[in-house]
């Protein structure tokens, strides 16, 4: 929920159940950016703590990480770096597989796009188990930038994403919770 005006973000998501297998409740951001004021509401929650920490990049997970992390970049004044799945970036590439809750599969980053010592913001637009998220940290960490916090639209804290990161020393920023799977 959006603290400052009362708006509940929540009632803009859609639920989608058995998607995209049995027993998995996909939560529907589409719903969210489709209206203006959710989606400012929903920037303006990424962006507010993070307007007076020192950032070089915002990094996008593939694909609403991408619009999201675009907005948020856009708002902070910072460059944007996009984290794709493999086989979608043009140039050299350094990758991490991770499981999902329903498979397996990997992402990349180029390899030149983060230097030694870059403060980066990672962006995406849920955590549950976690696995993208810290797919990205390693990449982030292999590269030499420095992650300064990790921020999600939704966490499922049933599934511990958010904790695992928690214990990998990462700072996580999320703006609303959903029960279950």
């Amino acid at each position: 929920m959006d603290q400052r005006n009362g708006f509940d973000l929540r009632k803009y998501i859609r639920s989608i159940p058995d998607y995209p297998k049995k027993g998995i409740i996909f939560r529907d951001i589409t719903t969210l950016m489709a209206s203006a004021h959710g989606l400012r509401a929903c920037v303006d929650e990424l962006v507010w703590p993070f307007l007076e920490v020192d950032i070089d990049y915002v990094i996008g997970i593939e694909a609403r990480g991408f619009i999201l992390g675009g907005a948020v970049a856009h708002e902070l004044g910072r460059g944007f770096v996009p984290i794709r799945k493999r086989g979608k970036l043009p140039w050299k590439v350094i990758g991490k597989d991770y499981e999902l809750e329903y498979g397996v599969d990997r992402i990349e980053v180029h390899a030149d796009a983060i230097r030694e010592g870059d403060r980066v913001l990672l962006i995406d637009d849920l955590i549950a188990t976690g696995g993208t998220a810290n797919a990205a940290i390693d990449l982030i960490r292999e590269s030499g930038g420095e992650l300064v916090a990790a921020a999600f639209v939704i966490d499922l804290p049933e599934l511990g994403g958010s904790r695992k990161l928690k214990e990998k020393g990462v700072k996580v920023h999320t703006l609303v919770e959903f029960e279950g799977a």
